[in-house]
């Protein structure tokens, strides 16, 4: 079954629609008036969710189509509340889920008051139903139905970065001349520059500076605006007009337009700049005009998406330039020559807020040169007024028109992304500002939201991975940490782009931020029910709260965030209808927090708190959690942890707070896919064991503090149960053993077939265990020896996906290792590390680990040499060592020992091919 769309405003359809449909299956057949009722609500749904995404697509919709838009929308929230309720009342998915279970809950609803209200309350949604068809029908909403009109049109700002003059930029010398200076080396017969970045990064700008440094040198030239929806036909007749192509009266098909393209630039030296390019389908037409003749062709494409840049240098192995923002030093000289014509004329009470400005510009040259305009106009000179400019960044672009600009800007980009992308975008405005944000916490809340879809059978987290990468190549989401694998962690939103989240978000009453208890208080006023909430609350900022807040205006929430240094938090008894509860509190806090109340919550999906120095107060039964998917908890130590955890049915991940094992019962957790445990020390034997018949295992993490040791029984249990988990994707162990450790040497045969990382760090092997040889899927790998010889290095050398390595080696051998020709194919991070002289005893033949960029050397000790061989490490960018000095070590040997490295590696990269970068760090 295709996937759904789920949009901003749409959204709540499809799982509401998804229970209607529920209600129409056989095991609700005896309960025929319900059925019966959600037929009609289904159908009546199904035709306004076609209608709402059709509306989605519109940037300024009809105010009586908006109004429509908004109160289905809100409707549809109300709905799907009431079916829940009615879900939940007949005990569906819980501990009465048996066979026949709806003959007795049909039986129990009888004897309960509850039933003819529940009855009533769906009569009513019906009503409503037919009331927004009939407002729907009398203001032809349908009439409204345009989504290629946006009203007036406003004039493309990139227009004025075409009319730029090249002494008024600043920052631009350097990209022009990288991109320059490639094209000039290129003797392809078509050259394809690539220049792509986030929207505002002035990538027009830096094509019109290349377009015109070097248009003198071709014959033909043309510079052509591609925009959202093009329309071939016209594009490229005006590409022709720009050639000078000779008018034709043939026909003016795009076949027969690029046809005359193809035989006009045949032969000869072109130029021609296609900008603002947004999709790979638009280039695969226009590309058809580019003949390879023989006096070679240059086209240069500028694009926010990073998969068109590299599908448009694909096949002409082209070259890419990502725009980046500017240094500190431009943004100030742009500001300032704009607002001031030089740093210097700037009054000292204005450089503190100036500062600040800039920072929330991110330098982004358009942000940059707006708000410099707007003060210059202005003539603001006072600081309330720059103060007053600066707090709109934050929270109001339409105060201030001569913002609309960049507010375009950003806008556009928004209006561009896909349905399925919108609601998982604005739900990073839950986030504060300067946040960064784990990947694995946004994408499993999207999935627990219901906001990612996917055909039956899909991995839904994987769907959403997608759904975050897609985001971060549209440069709508700043990548921040990544894996040395490449994998990316965590992302950043830009300060202007979390504006625009917060402005939609209000629109769509899609969530609603609070940075104080007067503020949360205050919402109970609003024109719509809250319906995600997100509490950002400093130590001095958020008083203990004088009043109850009304229950009602928590009760619909369906996420709840909860940031900041104040120990204050809602009472959890006033949400009912959570799918999200995430507590970070700073690491520094310590205090008791109470969770005993999320028992209530029945729909909950995802719960995450995350608090370093605090106890956790849980309560003692979770069976009532049925539809629980994520339970994380990162604290110093819980007061007790609910048993019954493990009867959960849909817990998908389980990390544990420290001081708290493995519960009872762990083989009863048959849907749990990530599995952390911190203390499994504590943990009965008969626990350990039952973690080998969790077959749907994909993470697995088991520590144990210093000095508390796994038993003779349990290590035995561990390696058992570690050899039978066939699925295991990432396997973390670091446990004390006390002698045991050659155990996990030998497990049967072909262990772990889809490891992909593997951290054995913490686990002391004497040597390299051959069955590692055989992880023909492993792409990290941590290791601890005793021993690490030629013939040990050939085991993890061989495997052919290996791409991070790190090797930890407690004795140095007497004889060389020597890495052979041919191993670690795939290897591009590596790491030796030891307390002894790791860099005198390693050497690499020709042809040994060809893809390497980075090798990391660390050791207490260096003896005055380096790895033999080095030089035919050809892909090698960066070299790193870190020497850790122990105590019978003066600081200023110590330094003397630091310089003496840096010199000695100094003189491998003077002396390999690719000059690899040195860095030395001493602790």
């Amino acid at each position: 079954m295709a996937a759904e769309i789920v949009s901003a405003t749409s959204g709540v359809m499809n799982p509401l629609l998804g229970k209607l449909t529920k209600l129409l299956g056989e095991e609700y057949k005896k309960l025929t008036g319900v059925r019966k009722q959600a037929s009609f609500l289904r159908d009546e749904l199904s035709a306004m969710k076609a209608l709402l995404d059709k509306l989605e697509l519109m940037d300024e919709p009809d105010p009586l189509a908006k109004d429509w838009r908004d109160h289905v929308r809100e409707m549809s929230y109300d709905m799907e509340n009431c079916i829940d309720d009615f879900i939940h009342d007949l005990g569906v998915g819980g501990a009465d889920a048996k066979v026949g279970f709806v003959r007795k809950t049909a039986q129990r609803l009888r004897r309960l008051g509850r039933r003819h209200k529940i009855a009533d309350r769906i009569e009513e949604l019906k009503v409503l139903a037919a009331e927004a068809k009939a407002r729907r029908e009398m203001y032809r909403i349908d009439d409204c139905i345009n989504p290629s009109s946006h009203g007036v049109v406003a004039v493309d700002p990139r227009m004025s970065a075409i009319y730029k003059e090249a002494k008024g930029l600043v920052g631009i010398d350097g990209p022009r001349e990288s991109v320059v200076n490639w094209l000039t080396a290129s003797v392809r017969k078509l050259n394809v520059v690539s220049i792509v970045g986030f929207g505002g990064l002035g990538k027009t700008t830096l094509a019109k500076q290349v377009y015109d440094k070097i248009r003198g040198q071709f014959g033909c030239t043309a510079f052509v605006s591609v925009s959202q929806r093009p329309d071939m036909t016209s594009l490229l007749s005006g590409l022709e007009l720009k050639l000078g192509v000779e008018e034709s009266r043939r026909a003016h098909e795009v076949p027969d337009i690029i046809d005359r393209l193809r035989e006009h630039l045949k032969n000869k030296r072109y130029l021609i700049v296609v900008d603002d390019l947004w999709d790979q389908s638009a280039w695969d037409t226009i590309s058809c005009v580019f003949a390879e003749g023989g006096n070679g062709g240059t086209v240069i494409v500028t694009t926010r998406l990073d998969d068109v840049a590299c599908g448009a240098c694909h096949d002409h192995h082209g070259y890419i330039y990502r725009m980046k923002p500017l240094v500190n030093e431009d943004s100030k000289r742009l500001f300032f020559s704009r607002v001031f014509r030089s740093e210097d004329a700037c009054p000292p009470q204005l450089k503190e807020v100036s500062a600040q400005i800039l920072k929330k510009c991110g330098g982004l040259p358009l942000a940059i040169i707006t708000i410099a305009s707007l003060l210059a106009s202005r003539q603001a000179r006072s600081r309330s007024d720059w103060e007053s400019i600066k707090d709109s960044l934050g929270t109001n672009f339409a105060a201030y028109p001569t913002l609309e600009g960049m507010k375009n800007i950003l806008n556009l980009s928004y209006l561009n992304l896909p349905l399925r992308l919108r609601a998982c975008f604005l739900y990073l405005g839950m986030y504060p500002e300067d946040r960064e944000i784990m990947r694995v916490d946004l994408t499993r809340q999207w999935v627990a939201e219901g906001f990612v879809t996917g055909p039956d059978g899909a991995d839904l987290e994987e769907v959403a991975k997608s759904y975050f990468n897609e985001l971060v190549n549209r440069s709508m989401i700043q990548p921040a940490g990544e894996e040395k694998s490449g994998e990316l962690l965590s992302c950043r939103v830009h300060d202007l782009m979390l504006d625009l989240i917060l402005s939609k978000c209000t629109e769509n009453n899609f969530l609603s931020p609070a940075h104080s208890y007067e503020e949360m208080e205050r919402m109970h006023g609003c024109n719509y029910k809250v319906r995600r909430l997100s509490l950002s609350l400093s130590e001095g900022g958020a008083a203990i709260p004088g009043s109850t807040v009304p229950a009602t205006s928590l009760s619909q929430v369906r996420s709840f965030a909860r940031f900041g240094d104040c120990k204050y938090t809602p009472p959890l008894c006033l949400f009912k209808y959570l799918r999200v509860l995430v507590f970070e509190f700073p690491e520094h806090l310590r205090m008791t927090i109470d969770l005993t109340a999320i028992g209530h919550l029945f729909l909950l999906r995802y719960l995450k708190v995350s608090a370093k120095w605090a106890v956790i107060d849980l309560p003692v039964e979770v069976k009532g959690l049925v539809h629980l998917e994520t339970l994380q908890i990162f604290c110093r130590s819980a007061q007790s942890f609910p048993s019954d955890v493990v009867c959960l049915p849909n817990l998908f991940r389980l990390i544990l707070p420290r001081g708290t094992g493995l519960p009872e019962g762990t083989r009863n957790m048959k849907s749990i896919r990530t599995l952390h445990c911190y203390s499994v020390w504590k943990s009965s034997v008969e626990d350990i064991k039952g973690l080998g018949e969790l077959t749907t295992l994909r993470d697995l993490v088991l520590e144990t503090p210093y000095r508390c040791d796994l038993t003779e029984d349990g290590v035995d249990a561990l390696v058992s149960s570690v050899g039978k988990l066939r699925g295991l994707k990432r396997l973390s162990l670091d446990c004390q053993r006390a002698r045991y450790d050659h155990r996990l040497e030998s497990l049967p045969d072909h262990p772990l077939p889809r490891i992909e990382v593997l951290d054995l760090i913490g686990w002391r092997f004497v040597r390299v265990p051959q069955w590692i040889g055989g992880l023909r899927c492993l792409q990290v790998l941590y290791l601890r020896t005793v021993r690490f010889s030629s013939e040990d290095v050939r085991v993890p050398g061989m495997l052919p996906s290996l791409v991070v390595a790190t090797f930890r080696v407690l004795r140095i051998p007497q004889d060389k290792v020597v890495v052979g020709t041919g191993l670690f194919p795939a290897l591009e991070h590596v790491t030796f590390s030891s307390d002894e002289d790791v860099t005198a005893y390693l050497g690499f033949e020709a042809g040994a680990m060809p893809k390497l960029r980075t090798l990391w050397f660390e050791a207490q000790k260096w003896g005055g040499a380096t790895p033999v061989g080095m030089h035919n490490l050809l892909a090698l960018q960066q070299i790193n060592v870190n020497l850790w000095h122990t105590g019978d070590v003066t600081r200023e040997q110590g330094e003397q020992v630091g310089w003496d490295v840096e010199s000695a590696f100094g003189d491998v990269s003077r002396a390999h091919p690719a000059r690899p970068a040195v860095s030395v760090t001493e602790w």
